[in-house]
């Protein structure tokens, strides 16, 4: 592909797995980040509040946000970002968890190998 065959638009996936060490620590964050909108209507701030207390999995999603991981990179605009999280059994020695032969690949690819 020459230069104006290539979309300029680039789709980042990234899968985390994360350990939550205190979740008493991560839902106090969550609602401190809450507390600091003040574009956030009261009945949409009650709804965060709530949820964030209750599963430490929204108070997750609450606080990494898409914007934060690239708003410093040079020469990039995000334009559309869509995040959510769960809780998972997490065995690192399972199969499971490894990477899938497509992931792999792709990885390859984009990095320039494959």
């Amino acid at each position: 592909m020459n230069a104006e065959e290539t979309s300029r638009f680039v789709r980042l996936r990234v899968e985390l797995v994360l350990e939550v060490q205190d979740e008493d620590q991560l839902s106090k964050a969550a609602l401190r980040r809450i507390a600091a909108d003040p574009a956030l209507p009261p009945a949409e701030r009650t709804q965060a509040e709530g949820a964030v207390t209750e599963d430490t999995a929204e108070a997750l999603a609450y606080l990494v946000d898409p914007f934060d991981l690239v708003s410093e990179v040079p020469g990039v605009d995000l334009q559309q970002a869509s995040w959510s999280s769960e809780r998972v059994d997490y065995d690192p020695d399972s199969p499971e968890w490894e990477l899938d032969e497509d992931d792999e690949e792709d990885g390859e690819e984009e990095d320039g190998i494959g």
